[in-house]
């Protein structure tokens, strides 16, 4: 498989992912388009310059949408240029404009190949990609929730002093204000966390991760480490052809938007998604009002 990224978008995020798909190995070529063309040239300049102390060997270039026909995977990763304040749908005109004139560029080089979307909003933005792209929907889907699963993980860790590594269980629906965990199926090693955990300190724990993302990005100005991991761990993943579950944004064809929900993911994209069997009736409703929140919000930006 050819193992051709592109990144589009060279701010925080953007440079972050790229960062890590060269450190890492996760592809053998790299090409950077930004708006700012000195901004993509210079990125790529310096990845070059680190390649003798890297493990492995990429090559790293920038450029125009011409040089992503042949690219297996593209992450869109435009972000927004004035600072969030309450919530990511902020962001929504700004870059649904950026994406709506970007993707039917790339579309028109002859790509084929998998849209890993990170612009927020991500859901919504995501949806946006599937219809200007016209690419089969298993070869669009977001992040989604897979940051804010490994936010949970990492808060649950902390409180219970165990690795993140050992907490199982989903954040699910809007990568955003409406997004729930769903206690149903989290434990902590083999414990279920609802024995664990009072009806109080879930709900401190739901807003503690919610939160989690906007105390980095009032602190920083920005959040890209952990965004910038996930989306390599899905690069990575599609290459190898690995077949592991994560929540991400794909396409709910009952509630006719794109959420986050668990899918295996490989080489040809999303392979499965998977039922949500487990949750409660409280947890569904959950489930179907943050997706309703996603639908609103789309139909508000695009009417074709």
């Amino acid at each position: 498989m050819q193992q051709k990224v592109g990144i589009i978008g060279c701010g925080h995020v953007g440079s972050d992912v790229a960062f890590s798909l060269v450190t890492q190995g996760i592809c053998t070529e790299l090409v950077l388009v930004d708006q700012k063309s000195e901004k993509a040239s210079s990125e790529a300049m310096e990845l070059r310059d680190m390649l003798s102390a890297t493990h492995s060997y990429t090559k790293v270039i920038s450029g125009g949408y011409e040089l992503l026909r042949d690219a297996s995977v593209i992450v869109m990763a435009i972000g927004p240029t004035t600072l969030l304040e309450k919530d990511r749908m902020e962001e929504l005109k700004e870059t649904s404009a950026a994406v709506r004139s970007i993707v039917p560029k790339v579309m028109q080089t002859g790509f084929n190949g998998i849209f890993i979307n990170i612009t927020n909003p991500c859901d919504v933005i995501t949806q946006i990609i599937a219809k200007e792209s016209g690419l089969p929907k298993r070869q669009v889907f977001g992040t989604g929730t897979s940051l804010d699963t490994m936010r949970m993980r990492s808060a649950l860790g902390e409180r219970f002093q165990v690795s993140p590594k050992s907490i199982s269980g989903y954040v699910l629906a809007e990568h955003g204000e409406s997004q729930f965990i769903a206690w149903s199926g989290v434990k902590v090693g083999t414990k279920p966390a609802l024995e664990l955990l009072s009806l109080e300190e879930r709900a401190e724990f739901k807003e503690k991760v919610r939160a989690r993302g906007w105390n980095i990005l009032l602190g920083k100005g920005w959040t890209s480490f952990g965004i910038a991991t996930a989306a390599a761990q899905l690069v990575a993943i599609i290459h190898d052809d690995a077949r592991e579950v994560l929540p991400i944004s794909v396409y709910d064809e009952s509630e006719g938007v794109y959420a986050g929900r668990p899918a295996v993911i490989g080489r040809d994209g999303v392979c499965q998604i998977l039922p949500l069997e487990q949750l409660t009736t409280e947890e569904e409703k959950l489930y179907q009002a943050s997706c309703a929140v996603i639908k609103q919000a789309f139909s508000t930006v695009y009417m074709k």
